[in-house]
């Protein structure tokens, strides 16, 4: 089958908020083997989405809209399509309980426009809505499937995957199982990724191999299609095998893993603390961290040395270091890793210098980074960037960059601990 998103809202044309729906039904509908091969953005005017409707259906199996179902006026989509496919409206008692319980809950009025938000169509499965107050629906018309959700995320996303794909599975009557594995990639570009498994995707026919690139580099989702879930998964561990065997040094996750959270987990588990010495980063790869549930117990802390004084003055980094090699060198990143060590007493220091741009900094090219990582049993490791980009993309790259490598670098750390 074949599916179209369509999203309605003059919010989305106008790009007030992002259309984050169609990225998370395009991912579940691929899940159960359906593809979507156009999705359509329209705005609260029925006479465009109805000639919207009369486009997809001509292209498309499974029409899937988001947005409009509210109590307002311009809210407008199931009155547009049941006029469209010639049904007519009711009202669901069980919705219009739960939108009474609502207001009456909430102590406030409930006004006569918010039984709008009840009526569903005529002989439609209705889909109940749990987070919020009006319910999609699922009918078919002519060989047709029109499945109608909620705009609000947090409305749309667990009424689509509990009620909405039970449904099109039943339509569908598919018996197949579709499972994914997703390699995360970090130092290495889209490009030369593709280029180096090429004879891995051109062999490619069950699993698949997709590419996307991302600012926190590049992931390769593997899925495979079989008659059970343990089948799918045995189909991809040898292409996922095939595919470490040539880029391994650059994977540092699968599936919901992020840079951060990689590197938290690993802390965690091993029960080491770090601190950073930031220069032109300024707290970006602290600020990465930081973003994880319970990392405080892992974060010792930092300290932002952005000019050549505040580097001797808090961190006592030698001035005739810095006199002979210069900010921008991997002996002051390395002496920026070590003292900022010392000085939190942590198990891994981590020490950032470079020049941002958009000047050249002491003498340094735009874009040069020098990354250094010491910890307790391993030598100082220092790594140079040389980036290419805005002076903020340059900035926020050093840090990803450097989270890669304090991953690389505890990798080592585990590996030495098992001998």
């Amino acid at each position: 089958m074949k599916a179209e998103i369509i999203a309605v809202g003059s919010e989305l044309l106008l790009g007030q908020i992002t259309n984050t729906n169609a990225q998370f039904i395009s991912e579940k509908l691929a899940e159960i083997g359906i593809d979507v091969h156009f999705q359509t953005v329209v705005g609260d005017n029925p006479d465009r989405l109805d000639e919207v409707i009369g486009i997809a259906k001509k292209r498309a199996d499974v029409l899937v809209f988001t947005g409009g179902l509210g109590p307002t006026k311009d809210d407008m989509t199931k009155e547009t399509i049941v006029k469209h496919i010639g049904s007519t409206l009711v009202s669901d008692e069980e919705a219009l309980f739960t939108i009474q319980q609502y207001f009456e809950k909430s102590g406030r009025v409930m006004t006569e426009n918010n039984k709008k938000q009840a009526l569903v169509f005529k002989d439609a499965i209705v889909l109940p809505n749990r987070n919020g107050m009006a319910p999609g629906m699922a009918v078919e018309k002519d060989g047709i499937q029109y499945v109608l959700l909620p705009g609000p995320p947090h409305e749309m996303q667990p009424m689509f995957t509990n009620f909405a794909i039970p449904y099109l599975l039943g339509v569908t009557g598919r018996k197949e199982v579709i499972s994914s594995r997703v390699l995360k990639f970090y130092g290495i570009g889209e490009a030369e990724l593709e280029y180096r498994i090429q004879p891995i995707l051109e062999k490619q026919t069950n699993p698949t191999i997709a590419p996307l690139a991302s600012a926190e580099g590049v992931t390769l989702r593997i899925t495979a299609k079989a008659e059970s879930l343990d089948e799918a998964n045995k189909l991809i561990a040898p292409v996922e095998g095939e595919i470490r065997a040539i880029v391994g040094e650059y994977v540092f996750g699968v599936d919901d893993d992020t840079l951060s959270s990689k590197a938290a987990e690993m802390l965690f588990q091993n029960g080491w603390t770090i601190a950073a010495a930031e220069s032109l980063t300024s707290g970006l790869f602290m600020a990465e961290l930081g973003k994880e549930p319970g990392i405080g117990v892992s974060l010792e802390g930092g300290v932002v040395v952005y000019n050549e004084q505040a580097k001797v003055d808090q961190l006592e980094v030698d001035q005739g270091l810095l006199d002979e090699f210069g900010i921008v060198s991997s002996e002051c990143a390395a002496a920026l890793a070590v003292s900022v060590k010392r000085k939190f007493g942590s198990s891994i220091g981590v020490g950032l210098t470079g020049a941002a741009g958009p000047e050249p900094h002491d003498g340094t090219p735009v874009g040069t980074v020098w990354i250094g990582i010491v910890s307790d049993d391993a030598e100082m490791e220092t790594y140079k960037l040389s980036l290419s980009g805005s002076r903020n993309a340059n900035r926020r790259r050093a840090a990803f960059f450097a989270i890669y490598y304090l991953i690389k670098h505890m990798e080592k750390k585990e590996a030495k601990k098992m001998f």
